[in-house]
């Protein structure tokens, strides 16, 4: 077991009609003029962008709006708010939506404080000494930013996509109402879901076996994540496991899941150079490249792969054969993607067949000319990700 630090600062308000709180808890925690940052139709359409605006209103909070975020969220439009920011003298950041919106303000924080370009800090060339208060009223369970230290942005210039994380950008509170979560449409869910668990799956797949506690509980979230979203996809409105999903988002990466443990984060890396390529959704292309990723590394610690066939997807453990059981346990996840209407494979994400120089240029990049391996389950190189590409496909 490794020695942690777990940090988890953030105050969840969760349940129904807990957006009403948000002009209280803006005030709480030293809001007086605010940039309320959201994505496209959907806050409006929903009328919770209204909402959330007149309870800030009638609670004597001034603010300025700014939409426009989309799925892997740009850079441009980080710039955007940063002038906004710093014109209309802003000192909170609320945002209204999901992961890529969270991201996006996080971003925004960050730059608006810093003389310089607030790329550098995606790319390493330098660290934020401070950063606004940022919190949130999440709509999409998926991300997690809602609770984690994580911002992922992408550059047009290059179509770069580079996460980047402190805990100083961790939201001061996060409002959750499942309620708010009824009109995702499927494929929206799935990929949410996705998204989690295979936040859960990055820190689980470790070669530190020591961690019986944290082990479970990202077993448990893995299978109440498996379950919650069958149900969802047949009833869009079913509150209890709507709520699951929730609260599962935020539990895969607020850091609990990773306590005592190395996780592996290849998966997320690699996939980051495929959404940011073809704009692809990004919990969609995890299940493609995961499956081709499990199948690359497996023979790194079967072991590993036996106990999440068994614990998680259900594979009767065969003793006399812990390869296949953990084979088995990896075909029965692709059975699980397909059942919620998930890719899997290249092909299916993108509509076409993917070319030998593209997957060449996305292991350029994910390895940043082959000086930074990705992984800890299994170190991998620009060719071992070439491979993982190609049996993607």
């Amino acid at each position: 077991m490794k020695d942690f630090l777990y940090y988890t600062p953030t105050e969840v308000v969760f349940g129904k009609e807990s957006e009403k709180k948000v002009a209280e808890l803006v005030l709480k925690y030293g809001g007086h003029k605010v940039l309320v940052h959201y994505g496209g139709k959907s806050a409006k359409k929903s009328g919770l962008l209204d909402e959330v605006c007149d309870c800030l209103q009638k609670g004597g909070i001034d603010f300025v709006t700014l939409g426009g975020v989309v799925p892997n969220p740009r850079l441009s439009l980080v710039h955007q708010g940063i002038d906004i920011v710093r014109r209309e003298k802003i000192d909170f950041l609320l945002a209204v939506g999901g992961g890529s919106v969270i991201d996006s303000a996080k971003a925004i924080a960050y730059g608006a404080v810093y003389d310089g370009e607030v790329w550098d800090f995606y790319t390493g060339k330098a660290s934020p000494k401070d950063c606004m208060p940022v919190a949130c009223v999440l709509t999409i369970p998926a991300a997690g930013s809602e609770m984690s230290e994580s911002s992922v942005i992408t550059n047009e210039d290059g179509d770069i996509k580079l996460g980047y994380s402190n805990d100083i950008c961790r939201p001061k509170f996060a409002i959750m109402n499942p309620e708010r979560t009824f009109t995702l449409p499927p494929y929206q869910t799935a990929a949410g879901v996705t998204d989690i668990m295979m936040h859960t799956m990055e820190r689980y797949f470790s070669h530190d076996d020591d961690m019986t506690l944290t082990d479970n509980i990202a077993e448990a979230i893995l299978r109440t994540m498996k379950e919650s979203v069958h149900a969802v996809l047949e009833n869009p409105t079913d509150y209890r496991n709507r709520a699951q999903n929730m609260w599962g988002g935020s539990l895969a990466h607020n850091g609990l899941t990773g306590c005592g443990l190395t996780g592996d984060w290849a998966t997320h890396q690699i996939e980051h150079e495929l959404s940011a390529m073809f704009d692809a959704t990004h919990g969609a292309g995890l299940a493609v490249i995961w499956l081709s990723w499990a199948k690359y590394v497996y023979k790194e610690n079967i072991s590993r792969f036996v106990k999440f066939a068994v614990n998680v997807m259900d594979v009767p453990n065969d003793f006399t054969d812990p390869e296949g059981t953990a084979l088995k346990g990896i075909e029965r996840m692709r059975t699980f993607y397909r059942s919620i209407g998930m890719p899997t494979t290249i092909h299916e994400l993108i509509g076409r067949e993917i070319t030998d120089e593209e997957i060449q240029e996305m292991a350029r990049k994910c390895t940043l000319n082959d000086t930074v391996p990705q992984g800890n389950f299994k170190v991998l190189r620009a060719e071992d990700i070439v491979q993982i590409y190609r049996m993607a496909r």
